[in-house]
């Protein structure tokens, strides 16, 4: 189902300050918010998400490669290259971009126990066992850390399915950063 790409000025009156936030923040509104636009409370809902995520114990760094390794698992193209374009734009290694765009461990074992706990739990629907959830606290993260990735994925599961529903075209400040693992799926979501 495609949907309309609203702007501040297209979409529902509920949504056009959000976007005009957005704009203001952003410099421009990115597709995704402008889709979700057509329900005021699911574009509000994933901009207090962003909100909150900026006030979680993670740093930026880490909150990238969260995003990263719920939308690969997703197999969500626009958050990728829309995390991808951010993550360069904060500083994370070229090498640790890469390997989060192609689902392979980071050398870094903190952050690789990270990302492949993001993607555990994406891929397990949240079953991840007690050893697993020990694993990830003696890598160096905390019992918080555990709740704060599950909160990650449930905001990824937010936009890459809205992203998979409406086929949200990829804005032109992330082209650069187009992702070709989308095409891995034959389903094609």
């Amino acid at each position: 189902m495609k949907c309309t790409v609203h702007t501040a000025q297209t979409a529902p009156a509920a949504a056009m300050e959000h976007l005009r936030a957005a704009k203001r923040a952003f410099g421009f509104v990115p597709n995704l918010l402008g889709v979700l636009a057509e329900a005021p409370i699911a574009l509000r809902a994933y901009m207090d998400l962003t909100e909150l995520l900026d006030k979680s114990s993670l740093s930026p760094v880490e909150q990238q490669i969260m995003m990263l390794a719920a939308s690969y698992e997703n197999n969500c193209g626009y958050c990728m290259a829309a995390h991808s374009t951010l993550a360069g734009r904060i500083g994370i290694p070229a090498n640790v971009l890469a390997a989060l765009r192609n689902g392979s461990p980071i050398h870094d074992s903190k952050l690789e126990a990270l990302r492949s706990f993001v993607a555990e739990i994406v891929q397990s629907r949240g079953r991840i066992s007690d050893r697993r959830i020990d694993e990830f606290l003696t890598a160096g993260y905390t019992r918080a850390n555990v709740l704060e990735a599950v909160f990650a994925v449930s905001m990824k599961t937010l936009s890459n399915y809205t992203n998979h529903i409406t086929e949200t075209p990829v804005d032109s400040e992330f082209t650069e950063q187009i992702w070709s693992g989308a095409l891995r799926s034959s389903s094609n979501l």
